[in-house]
């Protein structure tokens, strides 16, 4: 038997002595460790202090039926990855096993068992536990190789994108040859953000983390928003937008940053595999109780074989050579995503290649009585401000910290959590922009002792850094900070916390 079956614990389940007598008896001569429960309860607790590799579960126990307990298990996040090896003496049909192997276990056997066989199932399937294993931590590894480079990337991209806007601010009328080459770095550092971001999405997306802030969202709102962030794409090929939305304001459900994305890709997409001088038209209508989004090019269309893969990851156009690598082919499969996490459907057509493509977008409309949000005023108020800008990178918090000069703020910087301690105390900022991770103590640590000072209430206090993971924003939020905003910062998002620039 091979050397990984040795440290194999197996938990068996039955309330037949005699029976659970007999399989344990053969799993122990096989070389296997074996323990044991008479009922579903304390199958359930033996998995969660045990941990097992696998179950060998009877379905009639006296408490909770075996397809019960293994549904429980492969619920829990504690449990999930346990293998269950359901048997039965009394549920031996085909339908009874189809129902045990939808409820989640691995696999169904009729008893009486022969040894071998009996033997031969436990190998199996420790040898697909042992693979899942491997594909877990491969996938683990996957996601912390994803943030540590989103986080690696997102520091350098900083100080870039704020030098650009400083020089922009500094010098705004420069030659026309600097102004398109000035542009261009803002517009690919911008780009280069962009694909972390969307790197990250596919990361969030295969372990289910994703999570909208829904809200009621106005479609004016998040269309404008795309639009501005498309534009670039679309001045870039000189082509003509033409926008078309119903009189009457329309509501939605959602996060509007998501929504802003799915409408932003479309028509970067679209002017993307469309030629020089093209046109692109964005509408919007209701119909029953949906919106309708529809975003359509005079491109290079879709080949008919291709027109039901277009959504799938990692998919390009293969027809246009010019453009066939500006991007990671992970857009559209975003905007399936988000779409479907909306309950609304997205869906593509072309009359084939040189026709052009529609993309048509099919969201709930909110009906709800709107609600207000009571912003509190010192969040609202957009006077010149006191700002206490913490960052170890001195590139990125130099560069800020001129820019909100410029802006008329006063600014402060400090490159330690211990120096952010003592501005924090000497300086008596309005904002504090703390980034995470510091060489003495880390931005979590020090937002609570900021929060610990007799006036560390008062201060707004940003997360303001690379790590742009959920949980790293939720991370935050559980250590006092009031938000958490990723670098290279949006601009914007300065502003909603009253930093104008």
């Amino acid at each position: 038997m091979p050397n990984s079956y040795l440290d194999a614990l197996i938990l068996n389940v039955d309330d037949n002595d005699g029976a659970r007598y007999a399989k344990t008896r053969i799993l122990v001569r096989a070389g296997f460790r074996v323990i044991e429960a008479v009922n579903g309860n304390e199958a359930l607790i033996k998995a969660r202090t045990e941990s097992p590799n696998l179950i060998l579960l009877d379905v009639k126990l006296p408490d909770i039926n075996g397809l019960e307990v293994c549904r429980q298990l492969k619920e829990s996040g504690e449990t999930q990855t346990i293998l269950v090896l359901q048997t039965s003496a009394s549920f031996i049909g085909s339908a009874d096993k189809i129902r045990a192997l939808d409820g989640g276990a691995d696999n169904y056997l009729v008893e009486p068992i022969e040894p071998d066989e009996l033997i031969s199932n436990v190998k199996a399937l420790l040898r697909l536990g042992n693979v899942e294993r491997e594909l877990r931590d491969v996938d683990r590894r996957k996601d912390e190789f994803l943030a540590t480079l989103a986080h690696e990337l997102r520091n350098p991209l900083a100080p870039i994108r704020n030098s650009v806007e400083l020089w922009r601010k500094l010098q705004p009328d420069v030659e026309p040859e600097l102004a398109t080459a000035r542009d261009a770095i803002y517009r690919h550092t911008n780009h280069l953000a962009h694909l972390v971001d969307d790197l990250l999405d596919v990361s969030r997306i295969s372990q289910g983390k994703i999570s909208l802030r829904q809200e009621r969202i106005a479609l004016k709102t998040f269309i404008d928003s795309a639009i501005e962030q498309s534009t670039p794409a679309i001045e870039k090929r000189n082509h003509s937008l033409n926008v078309n939305l119903p009189d009457k304001e329309i509501w939605v459900m959602g996060d509007q940053v998501r929504l802003s994305q799915i409408v932003a890709n479309l028509l970067i997409n679209a002017a993307k595999f469309t030629e020089q001088n093209g046109s692109i038209d964005l509408t919007a209508e209701a119909v029953g109780g949906n919106i309708i989004i529809r975003l359509n090019d005079n491109g290079i269309g879709i080949a008919e074989q291709n027109i039901h893969r277009i959504f799938d990851l990692f998919t390009q156009s293969d027809h246009v050579t010019d453009r066939v690598h500006d991007g990671l082919g992970i857009g559209l499969s975003l905007v399936r995503t988000f779409v479907r996490l909306h309950n609304g459907d997205v869906r593509a057509f072309s009359k084939g290649l040189g026709f052009g493509s529609t993309f048509e977008i099919t969201l709930p409309i909110d009906n709800s009585s709107p609600t207000i949000n009571i912003i509190e005023n010192k969040m609202q108020e957009k006077a010149a401000k006191r700002v206490l800008i913490v960052d170890d990178n001195e590139d990125s918090a130099g560069s800020l910290a001129q820019l909100l000069s410029l802006g008329g703020h006063q600014v402060e910087t400090a490159f330690t959590g211990t120096k952010a301690l003592e501005s924090a105390i000497q300086f008596n900022p309005d904002i504090i922009l703390l980034d995470v991770g510091l060489p003495d103590i880390n931005g979590y640590e020090v937002a609570g002792k900021i929060r610990a000072l007799s006036n560390g209430s008062k201060f707004i206090v940003i997360a303001l850094t690379g790590y742009g993971q959920e949980t790293d924003r939720q991370a935050a939020l559980n250590s006092g900070f009031d938000d958490h905003f990723v670098k290279p910062v949006d601009f914007k998002k300065l502003e909603s916390i009253g930093i104008t620039i």
